[in-house]
């Protein structure tokens, strides 16, 4: 079938509420993909974080195989010798008590949401129904109706309220901003260590730090979204260790799956997730056995392939090439580890550079009109990044000459 006729297939009987680069993938191994056709292509975007350990990583594709061949789905009205062994993984290296399973990184924000409310309700002492809860401008934490009523980006919300109430959004980055929204009804405040879809913004030096001290002083929970930061991607298994910042609750999902099934965790410490009782939250396929199992692979691998120290010398040397570019057309270089961000002069659009790459073999998209995303598989070679630089050095000098 020609490329032409599986793009149309998929616009017409699918929801026209993406825009995809006109590329038909057809199969993936490591770092690069490949279409139909059989041309290769270096994947830059690794899902938003989902494919960090590369495109059917072995390890994790014989985790699945062997899980799928005995026990899939059970759902948690019982147990399985599958979920207690990734669970206690997950708080062991994450530094937290327990954890709450479920399937996208949404679920696990509603999660947390939810488990703050109830906390602010039952341990803080405020009164019902007038918890708040604050996050930043900027910020993007999925796409559900509670939490597109935190966004700041028009088109999120366009067309979808009312919104719950009790939301407030601050300006990302300022200290004193969080510190006058608190009250004291406020229950938490979810932030990304760095904003992803946002730009790849990186705050200031401090910020979380000083955010985290100003949650302990007004019992308020700092819940960190992690869910495309975490798990090596900025170069430490939490972005927030940069800071060496233990929040109050994490949420992880995209990378925890290992690029094969949807897998999230609200991670938190005991008197936060007891308020929760058999009944009050669940999900049918949250924490079965074959994400259980997936999930558990995935850390392992991040572990012992030394992924995350991977993710901190290739982004470093990703970085320092980039900012060698020496282009009119680059505004800054920006992000941390293997989250990187090239933000492009307003007055020519993101989008025609990562189509030039496209055509290139290199597989990117932008954000917000202006910023090209350049977030590899945490596998990535230096010669692979080589490639990519060269790709946009070519690139960029043919946009300069229109």
């Amino acid at each position: 079938m020609p490329t032409s006729s599986f793009i149309d297939c998929e616009r017409v009987y699918g929801a026209h509420n993406y825009e995809p680069l006109p590329v038909v993938l057809a199969r993936g191994e490591g770092v690069t993909v490949w279409d139909e056709a059989g041309k290769p292509y270096l994947d830059m975007m690794s899902a938003y974080s989902a494919v960090s350990h590369g495109h059917c990583h072995p390890k994790l594709v014989a985790a699945l195989q062997a899980q799928a061949a005995q026990l899939n789905i059970v759902s948690r009205a019982f147990y399985t010798n599958k979920l207690g062994a990734f669970l206690q993984k997950a708080c062991e290296l994450t530094g937290f008590e327990q954890a709450l399973p479920m399937n996208t990184g949404a679920e696990a924000v509603e999660t947390a949401m939810k488990a703050a409310r109830k906390w602010a309700y039952t341990v803080k002492g405020v009164k019902q129904d007038q918890a708040e809860m604050i996050a930043c401008a900027g910020n993007f934490h999925g796409r559900t109706i509670a939490i597109v009523g935190m966004s700041t980006e028009p088109q999120y919300k366009a067309g979808f309220g009312p919104f719950p109430p009790g939301l407030k959004v601050v300006p990302y980055g300022d200290v004193e901003a969080l510190k006058k929204a608190i009250t004291a009804n406020t229950a938490a405040f979810l932030v990304e260590p760095i904003q992803g879809e946002g730009g790849i913004i990186v705050p200031p030096a401090g910020y979380l730090a000083a955010c985290a001290k100003l949650c302990k002083e007004n019992k308020v929970l700092m819940i960190c979204d992690e869910i495309q930061t975490g798990l090596g991607r900025t170069g430490k298994l939490l972005a927030c260790q940069h800071e060496a910042v233990q929040p109050d609750a994490i949420v992880l999902g995209k990378a925890l799956g290992g690029g094969i099934l949807p897998v999230s965790l609200f991670l938190t410490r005991k008197e936060v997730m007891n308020v929760f009782t058999p009944g009050d939250h669940g999900s049918t396929f949250g924490g079965n056995p074959l994400a259980a199992a997936v999930g558990l692979a995935a850390l392992t691998v991040l572990q012992d392939e030394k992924l995350i120290e991977r993710a901190h010398s290739q982004g470093e040397y990703f970085q320092t090439q980039l900012k060698k570019l020496h282009s009119p057309l680059i505004k800054e270089v920006r992000g941390r580890g293997l989250l990187i961000g090239v933000e492009i002069n307003a007055n020519y659009p993101a989008k025609k550079i990562c189509m030039k790459l496209l055509n290139r073999g290199i597989l990117t998209k932008e954000t917000h009109s202006t910023v090209i995303r350049l977030a590899p598989p945490l596998i990535i070679t230096t010669e692979q990044i080589d490639i990519v630089v060269n790709a946009l050095q070519d690139v960029l000098a043919e946009a300069e000459k229109e």
